[in-house]
């Protein structure tokens, strides 16, 4: 497993020892989305020595929906946290004092008057952004109205200045007709996170708040220029045959370092199977995938019929340890429907062939898993509204127990209760060693909790609620500090 720090969007926890080199560049600290942070330090007595760091102040304008980024270049001593928010401004901030480093203004963000629907007012950035390390260069996709017109940008900044690269932004609209592929920018949304792999960038869109107009489940592959003279181009794309199919989930595709993995939501009335409701995996080039690279429930037209998304989060690939010391791949799905869809990864099945289906909540699951890998089994945190069977009820967190047993490898191991539900993060001193989940409780109390992984005991509640909070935040932790970002502007906890 990939280990990166991650930021979050309106929280920042200190934690004496954290790794300060660790740059977080994408969401959930890795791309294969696991939101696992090794944090020296962070031990199960010290998690309820949990306090608020008055020493950083940081404020923005704007609301924020994206996860933060940590960035440390080469030969800098301090890292800088990057926050970009719905006003279309991308802020570099000191992460120790929360200082302001740099500060770049985008095309103005779109009014919602000037999008066919949706529930964000202006809407500008909100999905994560993502760096490329090796070149040090942030990208971001930004709803923009230039000239009255809204449109789909992809920007690249310098993560370290903040100044715009060449012949950068693309305008995904205008390059997308140019291959006679349906996308309007109006009724196209883009909350995922942005993926960088291979040397390419992965950007993906859903439809808008209210599901109007025809818009597809979409996903591009954006070749960076490799020459200063040369413009950025879309080198591949996958929709939906059927209109609907929006990817929704904050993590946008996860990769488990050979394949692209995509989830999609509802289609609108096909009569046969035509992409929806479904998990996708995806290679460099995006070519429309074979039945053994997608999977789709047996009931996925009722599923269709009822707005009951498979793609409100991101499938995981993951890995699980065999009795016979080796380790089987997994892929896990979290749906609408309450159910956990459990894959194997080698063959995800077609329609209908899971390797278990369990229903895990008694209501929709729309934020992002954690996962965390222990000596026996594998353990997937989620964010739980309305309870789950057996024991738990209300909002909690759950932790679900995946093992290589062939009869059922899915099981619900523990909840701990919950005012609210944000994406969960998980930490441990050095990949093994006292996994502590931590999430905010956001659009309930809005605090900082965090539960011993393998118990569920409560470890800390956080006397501050924050407030901004919304439900796709999500902590990161970097430069001894948890962090999460809210609206207008970021927190900061220390132990």
């Amino acid at each position: 497993m990939k280990w990166f720090s991650q930021i979050l969007a309106t929280v920042l926890v200190a934690l004496p020892g954290a790794a300060l080199g660790q740059s977080v560049v994408t969401y959930h600290n890795s791309p294969d989305r696991s939101g696992h942070y090794i944090v020296p330090g962070l031990t199960l007595s010290a998690a309820p020595k949990m306090h608020r760091d008055a020493s950083f102040n940081a404020t923005v304008s704007g609301n924020v929906y994206a996860q933060p980024l940590y960035w440390q270049a080469p030969g800098e001593s301090t890292g800088i946290l990057i926050v970009a928010t719905e006003s279309n401004l991308v802020y570099a901030l000191n992460a120790t004092t929360g200082a302001v480093v740099w500060q770049t203004k985008l095309a103005p963000p779109a009014p919602l008057s000037a999008l066919s629907c949706g529930n964000i007012d202006p809407e500008g950035v909100t999905g994560t952004p993502v760096i490329d390390p090796a070149t040090g260069t942030l990208y971001l996709g930004a709803m923009t109205l230039i000239g009255g017109q809204a449109r789909q940008k992809i920007y690249a900044l310098s993560a370290s200045t903040g100044k715009r690269r060449a012949h950068w932004p693309l305008d995904v609209e205008t390059a997308m007709q140019a291959r006679k592929a349906p996308f309007e920018s109006t009724i196209q949304g883009e909350r995922s996170a942005l993926q960088f792999f291979k040397g390419k960038l992965y950007v993906n869109y859903g439809g808008r708040y209210g599901d109007c107009g025809q818009y597809h489940g979409t996903v591009i592959e954006v070749t960076p220029p490799m020459a200063p003279s040369a413009a950025p181009s879309i080198t591949g794309s996958w929709q939906t045959r059927s209109p609907g199919g929006g990817i929704w989930a904050q993590g946008g595709v996860a990769t488990d370092g050979t394949g692209l993995f995509a989830t999609t939501g509802n289609t609108f009335s096909p009569s046969t199977w035509e992409d929806g409701e479904a998990v996708v995996r995806l290679f460099p080039g995006l070519a429309r995938p074979k039945p053994k690279d997608y999977f789709a429930p047996s009931n996925w037209l009722t599923l269709d019929n009822e707005d009951r998304d498979l793609g409100g989060t991101e499938a995981l690939p993951f890995t699980v340890p065999t009795d016979a010391g080796g380790t089987a791949q997994r892929v896990l799905a979290l749906g609408k429907d309450g159910n956990a869809y459990l894959l194997n990864g080698a063959n995800l099945g077609g329609i209908g062939h899971p390797l278990q289906v369990l229903q895990v909540s008694n209501s929709v699951i729309i934020t992002e898993p954690a996962i965390y890998n222990a000596k026996a089994n594998t353990l997937i945190a989620f964010t739980n509204y309305n309870g789950s069977q057996p024991n738990c009820s209300g909002n909690n967190l759950t932790m679900l127990r995946v093992t290589a047993d062939t009869s059922s490898p899915l099981s619900i191991a523990w909840c701990g209760d919950l005012n609210g539900g944000g994406s969960p993060i998980i930490t441990t001193t050095d990949g093994t060693h006292s996994p502590i989940a931590w999430v905010v409780g956001a659009d309930g109390d809005n605090k900082l909790y965090g539960f011993n992984a393998l118990t569920g005991k409560t470890l800390f509640t956080s006397p501050l609620s924050m407030t901004g909070v919304h439900h796709m935040g999500t902590l990161i932790a970097a430069n001894r500090h948890l962090y999460i970002a809210a609206d207008g502007r970021i927190y900061a906890f220390a132990f």
